[in-house]
């Protein structure tokens, strides 16, 4: 890719380790070294945007074609067709409620290319003794080596008082889930491109600069989980949410941000590349994402910005992927500094839905009601943009209870 960039070396991004002598920046008052950011409401021929036709038809296609030749990349036209299977279904109990748990293969079909074989893994669990269809909230699932194990707490640390699970936070509202296992279509590293969905519709081939990388093509693969929740009478297609954290986290606001039928998102912990602002020198930067490690999530264009360009040479940031889920609610988490640390930038993230708040009031939604960082515990979620920082770690699992109270309002 860089040979097709014509780019001899990148910048190195910062390190996460806070005693290395290159590590990122956590100083507030460095964290802000552009001056301006683009506009959602301002077309590129210098016009503002006043109406939300205006915003459908002229200002949002413009910012979808900088995302998906900059950043993200394009999808093909030519996408095959998925036909979903149920390998198994159970009844079961998942504490004290009865559910029906499907497994679930999505047989991409491959007769343009039969080299490469991809089929997508997806579980849906709903409630047993539901009257009529329900709600579904679809994860994004890991995937762990065989034989990983967590780390055990330590004698020093009492064992915690077991709390519902989200799956049976769901439950108790009489809602369902799904999990996607996004590595069973595309693998998360850059050898993987040449394989996976991405493999098959370039038969084996390398990208180009603005082909799409991982994160689209996950999504793209909970899309084809929507196709079929359409189909299943236990699943009510329009309040289908999805979540995820981390790189899942990115996923998850991409995916929201291009699948219309989507009703609401979670997005824990996205950090760069998800909602927090590129620009902001604060924790993980451009550089990193750029990186070997990491690159294969995006387009193969987004590297420039590492290498003879800068993060202030983009021409969109993060609030703008936000706004292109208007109208529609998006819940933003992140964990303590002090526990998480600052390398997602909890700041980074917030600002990147309160500065998507314009584009929502225009569409006649409610913005996050400040643009000041609030104190970590407080939830934000009377506006259609939410947010709360909770006092854990890198996991949405203290975020639950309050997402769960948000997403009632579009649920109910």
């Amino acid at each position: 890719m860089l040979d097709q960039l014509n780019i001899t070396s990148l910048r190195p991004g910062p390190s996460g380790n806070p005693s290395a002598p290159n590590a990122a920046n956590v100083d507030e008052s460095q964290a802000t070294p552009y001056t301006r950011l683009p506009d959602p409401l301002v077309l590129k021929d210098g016009k503002k945007v006043t109406t939300a036709q205006q915003w459908w038809q002229q200002r949002r296609p413009e910012i979808v074609e900088d995302f998906d030749r900059e950043i993200y990349g394009r999808v093909p036209k030519n996408l095959p067709k998925v036909t979903w299977e149920v390998t198994s279904e159970t009844k079961e109990m998942n504490g004290n409620f009865p559910v029906i748990t499907k497994k679930l293969m999505g047989h991409v079909d491959n007769s343009s290319y039969p080299a490469i074989k991809v089929d997508i893994e997806l579980t849906l669990s709903t409630p047993a003794n539901a009257p009529g269809p329900v709600p579904v909230m679809m994860s994004y699932g890991f995937r762990f080596p065989p034989g990983f194990r967590l780390p055990a707490p330590t004698a020093a640390t009492p064992p915690a008082k077991p709390e519902p699970t989200w799956q049976q936070q769901l439950l108790a509202k009489g809602w369902g889930y799904a999990v996607l296992y996004p590595t069973s279509y595309q693998a998360d590293n850059g050898a993987g491109l040449t394989q996976g969905i991405i493999g098959l519709l370039n038969k084996g081939q390398t990208r180009k600069p603005d082909d799409w990388g991982a994160l689209r093509a996950w999504a793209w693969g909970a899309s084809r989980a929507l196709d079929y929740f359409e189909t299943d009478k236990a699943v009510n297609p329009k309040k289908v949410g999805i979540e995820g954290l981390s790189r899942y986290g990115k996923a998850t606001i991409v995916t929201m941000a291009y699948e219309p039928r989507l009703a609401i998102a979670f997005v824990g912990s996205s950090g760069e590349g998800g909602v927090k602002i590129h620009r902001r020198k604060f924790g993980e930067q451009v550089e990193n994402v750029a990186s070997a490690a990491e690159y294969h999530w995006m387009a193969g264009n987004f590297i420039k910005y590492a290498g003879p360009l800068t993060p202030n040479d983009l021409p969109v940031d993060a609030h703008e992927l936000v706004a292109l889920c208007a109208p529609r609610p998006v819940f933003i988490s992140s964990g303590s500094p002090q526990v998480e640390g600052n390398w997602v930038d909890a700041k980074g993230m917030f600002l990147g839905g309160a500065l998507a708040g314009p584009v929502y009031k225009l569409l006649g939604k409610k913005d996050l009601g400040t643009t000041e960082f609030p104190p970590i515990e407080t939830a934000l979620v009377d506006g259609d943009i939410a947010f709360r920082q909770h006092s854990g770690g890198h996991t949405t699992g203290p975020n639950w209870p309050t997402f769960l109270i948000f997403a009632d309002r579009y649920f109910k």
